[in-house]
């Protein structure tokens, strides 16, 4: 998860046009329901996965504990709202000139870290320059490599100029990513200190981490609680029982056959909300025998998409297309439905010469449905005459050292712009690039995208780079998994979210016990 590469220019963008990033906003306000949330309390929360490599730095997370870490400890310049739109957080705007080859930040005024130093453009260009540190590059390195770090400027306190060495009209998105938190200059992530709504105080990797309230923080009234408990629980049903149980007051990623038996429960609630993250299943294009577009296409028409959704996800899912980016406004829609069908799957095999297909399909229990899913891709493919056999790894094993080298693996993803995805996982220079995708004519179309400033042109680019990767790309995406969690009944301020990130983006400043 740590492989993020610093080489070529990586593009990144968002669907919409220039305007979302430019208008100041206002600190987040609570949800209706918190008028009864008293003040108080220690909140735990039990979350899946987690090993020895968990990590507290604001810039290095790759798995859900690490994030659910990081968004307490950290803000981030900009941020997604619930309905997955962009707005500004540390920043108070975000604006790009008329080429969008240089972006102006503008800091909100008043912010501090938790050690009470004061935010200023220092601390963001600090921030920046340890992010795409060349003799150690962190994870967001790959979306923002094309920033020209000499030329970065400081033009007051509070103001900071981005100059960029390629147009980028969705620049600011990256800087909404969880991994891309401000610091301090001086930043130690062993004592970590951040803006967020919780100050560090204890930290056991692959167990525990305990975080206290930062009583000055800058939105007004929050956090409530006065103390965060981040449990890691590898198995779903240790992390499900913990809640029945009470050990905990709210779980991440309820395994969605327990829906029912949860709701049946008044002492407990369930959040659930469709998203645009996506189950997928990888197969690198550059190993046998998918280096064969024609398996790779057989792969897809063998799977049963509505079979995954009902079987493996219980039916809490959308309908996927072997394609991301569900709420970008240039999704490509328009692509037929890909279905079923066996016998164009056999026929694609036989030409391949690899009617006896046998292959070894990686999972684990690192997100709803990746185990189930995979079972039931199985159980597709033996219609089709292909052996495949299933290997159940826990999360350490699945994004361990091998991550990124297995030929055929189970994996899931969050929502993102679709410019914002590729630039994670569908190119050379991503530092995700789970199935070696590497075309040039897809690449080209792409960067053409990112600096493409005209909403219908860009649209056009990408719905062009999407048919591409819809033909001969290594991703099976059979679902937009919904996002759900579960809760004692007794906290509110929880919101049903679109990012697909779980307990709405773990956003545990905005929650509380009753009165």
């Amino acid at each position: 998860m740590l492989r993020a590469t610093f080489a070529g220019a990586v593009v990144l963008g968002i669907g919409g046009g220039l305007a979302g990033c430019t208008t100041p906003a206002k600190p987040g306000a609570a949800a209706a329901s918190t008028d009864n949330i008293k003040r108080g309390g220690s909140l735990r929360v039990g979350v899946s996965g987690g090993s020895a490599k968990d990590t507290l730095d604001a810039h290095r997370g790759g798995f859900n504990p690490d994030t659910a870490r990081a968004m307490q400890l950290y803000d981030r310049l900009m941020r997604f709202t619930p309905d997955f739109m962009l707005e500004p957080e540390l920043a108070e705007s975000f604006e790009p000139n008329s080429r969008a080859d240089e972006w102006t930040v503008r800091l909100r005024k008043g912010v501090t870290f938790h050690d009470g130093a004061p935010l200023t453009a220092d601390d963001v260009i600090f921030t920046i320059k340890r992010i795409l540190d060349p003799k150690d590059p962190k994870v967001g390195a790959s979306g923002i490599s094309y920033l020209d770090v000499a030329k970065m400027q400081k033009v007051d306190d509070l103001t900071i100029k981005l100059p960029l060495t390629v147009r980028n009209v969705g620049f600011a998105e990256q800087f909404a990513q969880y991994f891309m938190g401000v610091v301090p200059v001086g930043y130690d992530p062993a004592k970590p200190v951040g803006t967020g709504p919780f100050k560090f105080k204890s930290f056991t990797p692959g167990q525990q981490s305990v975080f206290t309230r930062n009583d000055n923080y800058w939105r007004d009234n929050e956090p409530y609680v006065d103390e965060v408990v981040i449990i890691d629980f590898p198995d779903d049903t240790a992390r499900v029982n913990a809640l029945l149980g009470g050990q905990v007051d709210a779980i991440a990623n309820l395994p969605q056959n327990q829906i029912a038996a949860v709701q049946g429960n008044p002492a407990l609630a369930v959040l659930n909300a469709p998203t645009g993250a996506w189950l997928a299943f990888t197969m690198r294009v550059d190993a046998a025998p998918f280096d064969d577009v024609r398996v790779r296409q057989a792969m897809r028409l063998l799977t049963n998409r509505q079979d995954v959704i009902t079987q493996a996800l219980n039916g809490q899912a959308t309908l996927g297309n072997d394609l991301y980016g569900r709420y970008d406004a240039a999704y490509a829609s328009d692509l037929a439905q890909r279905e079923q069908d066996i016998d164009q799957a056999k026929s694609l095999l036989k030409q391949a010469g690899r009617s006896d297909l046998q292959a070894e399909l990686v999972t684990a229990p690192s997100f709803q449905g990746m185990v189930e899913g995979a079972g039931v891709l199985a159980q597709n493919a033996t219609e089709a005459g292909v052996d495949l056999k299933i290997r159940k790894v826990d999360g350490g094993t699945l994004y361990g050292d091998n991550w990124l080298k297995w030929p055929l693996a189970a994996d899931y993803w969050v929502s993102r712009s679709y410019l914002s995805q590729a630039a994670l996982s569908s190119l050379p220079s991503s530092p995700w690039n789970e199935t070696h995708w590497n075309d040039p004519t897809y690449i080209k179309l792409v960067q053409e995208a990112q600096g493409q400033p005209d909403d219908d042109k860009r649209t056009e680019l990408l719905q062009a780079a999407q048919k591409i990767e819809y033909d001969q790309g290594g991703y099976i995406i059979p679902a937009f998994t919904n996002q759900t969690d579960a809760y004692v009944a007794k906290l509110a301020g929880f919101e049903k979210s679109k990012t697909g990130t779980a307990l709405n983006n773990f956003t545990l400043r905005s929650v509380g016990f009753v009165a």
